[in-house]
């Protein structure tokens, strides 16, 4: 007994002993302000997110900021082999690891990491062609700008995507169902990166000389789809902000401007859709949508009050690439915006409008049965697979509330910008 509890002290939590660092010059490396936190770890670890045999585990990973080559330390006070246990062995923390990088590249020796990095971080250039640029205001004491570019690269691109490998590394940990992508010539890669002056300054990073550094900051991929007969529809995949990057609006300008604008150029794109987005980016989504929508004439208050129409689907797609989908999304927020919740009929109208679209799967689902069974086909246990309409009514309601919600929060958004 008490040797179980003496192995509880070689169980970690990945979360806990794992640290990020981004090195701009070698002081970097004992910079403590810099450290930041992954999110997730059952891609890397498991679903427990731990880590078995090791007492006191600590894991560093460092990368330099700019090629963002690779360094991991993997340190502690004790290992479970070190014990008299039954075969028990501590997990491979160095190849779990090693399986998030291709080819196996990452550095494991700290002076050899601090050279690399010294002679590769002058140098080293975005890839691909640039499409954006913008700025964001220092605060505090200190005055002047932050400079940020943004580059789109295509998978064909095998010097892009040799980089690209070293920055998925990251998404491993912050994004929920990570999987590499294949090289495919249909992918793009709309990569974000700080421009400044060697001595961290972007005052002085003006100009092309060699006084000028980047510092990678995060990607947006974007899979083109065809859509018949001769279009495109891109479909935004994974948006990716390193931690020291986020708060600072970069993925509402990509989602805003960038991969907007650098699509609305071309003549043969059909609208813009989303992979599943996490909560946050679908908010600034909406929110971005809402805003241009609100001034087309089809979406004006008593065009919302009638209900949803043609009209506003084709204003949408052919003004600002928006899907159908998004665009019933942005219907359902805007009309709650215009709608009088004070006004027992007005409001009532509005959650049978939403109601009635949520609910659009199991009504299709219950009626295909439906007809299956007149057809002869006995369906009994397809039935005792579906929620009674009791049943369906309550988590209707709940579902119902969660939306409300959500959309609340984007008109507060759009209040705050006026």
């Amino acid at each position: 007994m008490s040797q179980i509890a003496d192995l509880k002290g070689f169980v970690s939590y990945a979360l806990d002993c794992t640290r990020f660092r981004l090195v701009r010059d070698e002081a970097d490396v004992e910079n403590e302000e810099l450290v930041f936190a992954p999110e997730m770890a059952h891609q890397i670890f498991g679903e427990s997110e731990s880590i078995f045999g090791y007492r006191d585990l600590k894991i560093e990973i460092m990368a330099s900021a700019g090629p963002l080559d690779l360094y991991f330390d993997i340190s502690y006070t004790k290992k479970v082999e070190e014990l008299q246990t039954e075969g028990l062995k501590a997990d491979d923390v160095e190849k779990s690891l090693a399986d998030m990088v291709e080819n196996g590249s990452y550095y494991t020796n700290l002076d050899e990491f601090k050279r690399i990095h010294a002679s590769k971080t002058p140098a080293f250039r975005p890839l691909g062609t640039k499409v954006d640029e913008f700025t964001y205001p220092l605060h505090g004491r200190d005055t002047g700008t932050r400079t940020f570019e943004v580059y789109v690269s295509s998978a064909e691109n095998a010097e892009y995507m040799k980089f690209h490998t070293r920055l998925e590394m990251f998404s491993f940990w912050y994004i929920d169902g990570f999987s590499r992508v294949e090289i495919d010539p249909l992918w793009l890669f709309f990569t974000v990166y700080e421009r400044y002056g060697a001595d961290n300054n972007n005052e002085s990073a003006t100009d092309r000389s060699a006084n000028v550094r980047y510092a990678t900051v995060g990607y947006v991929s974007v899979y083109q789809y065809y859509s018949y007969p001769k279009n495109v529809r891109p479909r935004v995949s994974q948006i990716l902000i390193l931690p020291p990057f986020q708060k600072l609006g970069i993925a509402t300008r990509l989602i805003k401007h960038t991969t907007y604008e650098y699509f609305r150029k071309k003549d043969n794109i059909t609208d813009i859709t989303f992979e599943e987005p996490i909560e946050a980016i679908q908010q600034i989504r909406s929110v971005v949508d809402a805003i241009r929508c609100k001034e087309l004439p089809g979406f004006a208050p008593d065009k919302l009050l009638a209900g949803f129409s043609k009209d506003m689907l084709h204003q949408a797609r052919e003004t600002y690439l928006i899907n159908p989908k998004q665009c019933r999304v942005v219907y359902e927020i805007l009309r709650l915006g215009v709608t009088d919740t004070d006004n027992a009929e007005q409001y009532r109208a509005y959650r049978i409008e939403v109601k009635k679209r949520l609910n659009m799967n199991y009504s299709r689902h219950r009626r295909d049965l439906a007809r299956a069974k007149k057809r002869g086909v006995d369906v009994t246990v397809a039935m005792c697979g579906i929620p009674s309409v009791s049943e369906r009514i309550e988590s209707l309601n709940a579902e119902y509330k969660a939306v409300e919600e959500i959309y609340g929060q984007v008109l507060q958004k759009l209040l705050a910008r006026g």
